[in-house]
């Protein structure tokens, strides 16, 4: 560091003395072009050289609305007036006519670079995401190391969904190269407003319980025209393919070795899927719902026969989904280059699943609210070069924000209070018991697996 220490006592009071060494006043400039090295003397053009050099990196503009979001998700308790206010719904129209344009813009298939930490379902889950930012971006998401890939399913289910899907729309709006979002099969109207179904729930019901019918109904209709925007995927260092469900068919009628990856690239930029828009085409139309819906074929499938030639088969989802099999993907990741798959969509009590020999993961990051018993975990994969990681979720971690209706925490405050915050997802309802199934708790070893 250009300075070493004696030890011969001869500072003052007997301490050792510090001793500066001159810096070298010379630097080596390597030409790009032809690689060879010129050494020049330091002057005030270092300076200058410098400031090239940062002037070509990222640069973030403040953003007040966007700013707001954060400080709202760092304390919700504090707001919890205003998630329930005329204003906060203005403020989210606001917001979410600044997402609109960043997302139109991005590709279909987003080719991103490692290390990166990828996400699965939130689901309105407050909680669980407080436990990652707490632990992975505490710093904020500007000063931590890497990117972070959320695969969808932001809202329904969790009474937060809300606070979850504008937290991270904030973040995209201040860090559009250090965040990005894909869309889930739940970033759709007929998911997303089937009120029926999901009841309180459902992400209609929540933006009109909190604003009313009409107000209500414009803010899940604008937050819809940004899930028209999102990415379908995104593939990490070549190497790596990042979806919601999983691989989709080739368009029909499509050469044998037709590269998917560059059809998904032509699935129009603003795509409502289900329903769709007039303007989309039925075969794209269908290949991006494949991506939001399908599953991996079970074993049960893969041994009986019901998979066809190509691998694909009917999902025991219904409704016209499909899965695959290790035939398709096989194909997929042959034709493509690629190694792995990580897609979200199924919920898992341990957070991350592996299956179609190990080179499918999926990745649940919600603990709550699919009946995986009240030992379940949420996690995430941090994709790091060569190794993947598994992050997962304590069930025993307990935020500051979340409490349960019979906590001490919530005992002394006014019902009306506690009912202000149950519409917000603050106030939750007891744990349910145990399920034999995951009485056995295990954590994931904390050894990497080599990728």
């Amino acid at each position: 560091n250009g300075r070493c220490l004696r030890a011969d006592g001869g500072g003052e009071g007997g301490g050792p003395r510090r001793k500066h060494l001159p810096l070298s006043s010379e630097r080596n400039e390597v030409d790009p072009t032809t690689g060879a090295v010129r050494r020049t003397r330091m002057n005030r053009q270092a300076s200058i050289a410098t400031s090239e050099v940062l002037d070509t990196l990222p640069s973030y503009q403040a953003d007040l609305l966007a700013q707001k979001f954060i400080e709202i998700y760092k304390d919700p308790v504090a707001m919890v007036t205003y998630l329930s206010s005329p204003e906060f719904a203005q403020d989210i129209l606001k917001l979410a006519g600044k997402a609109k344009t960043i997302f139109e813009a991005e590709q279909r298939c987003l080719f991103l670079e490692s290390p990166i930490y990828v996400f699965g379902d939130t689901h309105g889950n407050l909680e669980d995401l407080h436990f990652f930012s707490d632990n992975i971006w505490k710093l904020g998401i500007n000063l931590s190391a890497g990117r972070f890939l959320f695969l969808g399913d932001y809202v329904d289910r969790g009474m937060s969904s809300l606070e979850v899907v504008t937290y991270l729309m904030a973040l995209k709006i201040l860090y559009p190269t250090k965040i990005y979002m894909l869309r889930g099969n739940h970033e759709t109207r007929d998911v997303n407003g089937w009120e029926e179904h999901y009841e309180e729930r459902s992400f209609i019901r929540q933006c009109k319980d909190r604003f009313g019918e009409d107000m209500g109904e414009l803010v899940w209709e604008e937050l819809n025209q940004v899930f028209d925007r999102l990415p379908l995927s995104a593939v990490i260092d070549r190497d790596i393919f990042c979806i919601h469900g999983g691989i989709p068919r080739p368009i029909p009628d499509s050469p044998p070795n037709a590269n998917r990856i560059e059809m998904l690239q032509r699935i129009s930029p603003v795509s409502g899927i289900n329903p769709p828009y007039e303007h989309e085409d039925e075969p794209y139309r269908q290949m991006a719902s494949e991506c939001i819906w399908s599953d991996p074929a079970g074993e049960d499938q893969e041994e009986s026969g019901e998979l066809g030639a190509d691998g694909f088969g009917e999902s025991p989802r219904g409704g016209g989904t499909v899965c695959f099999g290790n035939k398709a993907l096989d194909d997929f990741l042959a034709q493509h280059q690629l190694s792995y798959v990580i897609r979200a969509h199924e919920a898992h009590a341990y957070g991350v699943s592996l299956s179609k020999r190990a080179r499918c993961f999926t990745v649940f990051s919600t603990s709550k609210d699919h009946n995986q018993g009240s030992k379940a975990i949420c996690g995430c994969i941090l994709v790091d070069f060569d190794q993947m990681e598994v992050i997962t979720r304590s069930p025993h971690y307990r935020n500051h924000y979340v409490h349960r209706r019979d906590s001490m925490s919530v005992t002394d405050l006014p019902e009306r209070e506690i009912a202000q915050r149950e519409k917000v997802g603050l106030v939750i309802e007891g744990e349910p018991s145990s399920d034999e199934e995951y009485e056995e708790y295990e954590e994931y070893e904390d050894e990497p697996m080599e990728t």
